[in-house]
C-alpha cells in the first residue's frame, strides 16, 4: 500500500498518489484553486465522498480506478463538455490495451459511461471552474470497477474481473490512461480536432439503430441512437423519423 501521499512525475504524467480522499475531483479542484497549472492526475486508492454525474455517489472499494486529470484551457471555454467524450475514447483504448481478453461486448455510452453490455463498469463526470478570466481548470474524473462492483442498485453493474483474466491494477492501468488521455486531448486540441474524436467515439459506442431511452430534465423519449451531431450532442430519432439533438440527459437502452 503507498504511503498517504506519494507524489510521481515521468515525462508523460505528474500523479498524487493517495491512500484516501474525499473525492478525487474535489482534490483536483482545490489543488486548481491554490493554482495548480496542471496537468495533474490525482489516484486514490479509495474515496469516502465519490461522486458520479446527477449528485450520485459513486462506489469506491480498493482494486478500483479512482483518478481524475486536472487541465487548464484558454478561455472563453473551448467546448470543454467534449470532454466527456475525448476521455471515453481514451479509457476504451487505455481497457482494450491493459485487460487480456478484452470483454466482447465492451462498448461507450453517451455520455460518460464504459458499459459491458448493458452493465455499466466506468464512468466519467467532468468539472469545470474560470481562473481570473485568464484560463479554465477543467478535471476529468474516472472511475472505473476492476477487481469489484456495487450491489442492489437500480441499473446493471459489473466489473471488467468478471470478463476478464488479466486485470491492471490501479496504478498500472493510470500508466496507460494517462498515455491515452495526453494522445487524444492532443487530437481534440481544443474542439478543433472534434472530428476525429468522434468518429473514435461513434467507432467504439453503442450501434447505430439501437433504441434508446433518454430523461433530459422532465422530459422522457424514446427513440432509435442516430449518432452524434457535428458537435457532439445524442442524436435520437423517433418513430416517424424525425431527429432530436440533446446535449444532456441520462441514457438506457428500451426495451
Amino acid at each position: 500500500m503507498p504511503p498517504p501521499c506519494a507524489e510521481t512525475k515521468s515525462s508523460l504524467h505528474h500523479v498524487i498518489h493517495l491512500s484516501t480522499v474525499d473525492s478525487t475531483n474535489a482534490e483536483a479542484m482545490r489543488r486548481a484553486a491554490a493554482g495548480e497549472p496542471g496537468p495533474l492526475w490525482i489516484l486514490g486508492d479509495t474515496q469516502t465522498a465519490g461522486r458520479g454525474r446527477s449528485g450520485r455517489s459513486w462506489a469506491s472499494e480498493p482494486g478500483n480506478l479512482h483518478a481524475s486529470l486536472l487541465v487548464r484551457l484558454a478561455l472563453p471555454s473551448p467546448r470543454a463538455y467534449q470532454l466527456s467524450l475525448v476521455a471515453g475514447v481514451a479509457v476504451l483504448d487505455a481497457v482494450r490495451h491493459a485487460v487480456s481478453p478484452v470483454p466482447s461486448a465492451l462498448r461507450l455510452k453517451w455520455p460518460n459511461d464504459l458499459l459491458v453490455a448493458s452493465a455499466k463498469t466506468g464512468g466519467i463526470l467532468v468539472e469545470s471552474s474560470s481562473s481570473a478570466g485568464q484560463s479554465l481548470a477543467a478535471v476529468i474524473g474516472i472511475g472505473i470497477n476492476l477487481v469489484s462492483h456495487p450491489a442492489g442498485l437500480d441499473r446493471p453493474v459489473t466489473h471488467l474481473g468478471a470478463h476478464a483474466t488479466q486485470i491492471p491494477a490501479p496504478a498500472a492501468l493510470l500508466d496507460v490512461l494517462a498515455a491515452y488521455m495526453q494522445h487524444w486531448l492532443a487530437v481534440w486540441q481544443n474542439g478543433q480536432g472534434f472530428p476525429e474524436v468522434r468518429e473514435a467515439w461513434l467507432s467504439g459506442a453503442h450501434p447505430i439503430g439501437e433504441r434508446l431511452r433518454i430523461v433530459a430534465g422532465a422530459r422522457a423519449v424514446e427513440g432509435t441512437f442516430a449518432g452524434l451531431d457535428p458537435e457532439g450532442a445524442l442524436i435520437l430519432a423517433d418513430p416517424s423519423g424525425r431527429n432530436e439533438s440533446f446535449t444532456f440527459g441520462d441514457v438506457t437502452t428500451a426495451t
